[in-house]
């Protein structure tokens, strides 16, 4: 337990908190930054109800930049709350989805011992956490501990969501991924492909191409930085046209999409990752809308949160998938909680493969 002391049941734990709002460009140590704090482990300290929990797996998604602007729009998630700001120590720490072990229990729930997940971990080494949305998963189950946080996780159910419920494609429609090598991008089309459609994707390298057909079953797949002309790539790769598009990118991508979208396409709108760095007056507009008026297009924009209630339909598939092989989870793995700064900002290149993820402790 490395830059970890242990004194008298108290535990130093380093957590990340928010100093500074960026309303554009990427956050930095100007805006973020990690301090030591101290947890206590004695009972009298935990809350009835509560359990303490040791992090090691924490989930990077790019939903965490859009909490740090300081402004409500966009994907209306809360921002978080600055440091000097924040009423209550507890809300001063940011949160996200994380993989941990209970330490200590005062819930009948919850053992010692116990790994748990919950969407709303502090980003932290160690900490107190209420049972709500707290959920214990079995590590002999025969599935890895970072696919609770990619497969079985928010990227694995905002794909989910996106093909299985909102897009619900034919066998044999053309369907089409953006940011397809990314978090929720390799899972939309490998679940995409199960369902027996054609599926093409976009993504930023070649290397990433290659693992798009190679690995996660793509009919095809082109690199957006190579094929920049996006409406000569979409008459290419899609001659009949785009029946679903599972939007992550928004922008010029979108603009181009829609001028190749058949009767009655859907494109579920998952996340516009090209816009989240700006503010919204200097973000790229899209100026062939009235095209889902003629093509009689349902386009739609969706938050996992509003779906918890399929939570547990998303689980048994997703789980059954996994177990059988029929899904492959890539990870750029970072290690130790000080990387935080450094795994946000690589969302926003081309420089990873798959989901990102910080392992806090081996």
């Amino acid at each position: 337990m490395a830059g970890v002391e242990v004194v008298g049941g108290v535990m130093d734990s380093r957590e990340w908190v928010m100093s500074a709002y960026a309303d554009q460009g990427l956050p930095t140590s100007d805006h973020l930054k990690l301090r030591t704090t101290r947890v206590s482990l004695h009972a009298d300290s935990i809350p009835d109800g509560h359990v303490a929990v040791e992090l090691l797996w924490i989930s990077v998604d790019p939903y965490l930049r859009t909490r740090m602007t300081g402004h409500d729009d966009g994907l209306y998630f809360s921002q978080f709350a600055l440091d000097e700001l924040a009423m209550e120590k507890q809300k001063q720490v940011i949160t996200a989805f994380g993989v941990g072990r209970v330490i200590r229990s005062k819930n009948s729930k919850f053992s010692t011992g116990d790994i748990v997940v919950n969407p709303f971990f502090q980003f932290a080494e160690y900490c107190v956490s209420p049972p709500t949305f707290l959920r214990v998963v079995d590590p002999t189950a025969g599935i890895e501990l970072p696919a609770y946080l990619t497969a079985l996780g928010v990227p694995g159910f905002a794909a989910w969501v996106g093909i299985e419920v909102l897009g619900n494609p034919k066998p044999g429609s053309n369907v089409f991924i953006s940011a397809a090598a990314g978090g929720v991008g390799m899972f939309a089309g490998q679940l995409a492909k199960l369902k027996g459609c054609r599926v093409v994707g976009s993504t930023g390298t070649d290397q990433k191409v290659k693992l798009l057909k190679e690995e996660f079953g793509y009919d095809e797949a082109f690199n957006y930085n190579k094929e920049t002309d996006f409406d000569a790539a979409l008459s290419k790769y899609f001659p009949n046209g785009i029946d679903l598009y599972l939007d992550n990118v928004g922008g010029k991508m979108l603009e181009a999409v829609l001028n190749h979208v058949n009767l009655h396409a859907r494109i579920p709108v998952c996340g516009m990752i090209s816009q989240y760095n700006q503010v919204w007056t200097e973000r790229e507009g899209v100026r062939n809308l009235l095209n889902l008026v003629g093509k009689e297009v349902r386009m739609e924009g969706y938050l996992v949160g509003s779906y918890l209630d399929r939570f547990d339909d998303f689980t048994k598939v997703m789980e059954n998938y996994t177990k059988e092989g029929k899904l492959i989870s890539k990870y750029k793995i970072f290690n130790g909680i000080e990387s935080f700064i450094e795994s946000l900002g690589s969302m926003f290149t081309s420089s990873n493969v798959g989901k990102v993820v910080i392992q806090v402790k081996p």
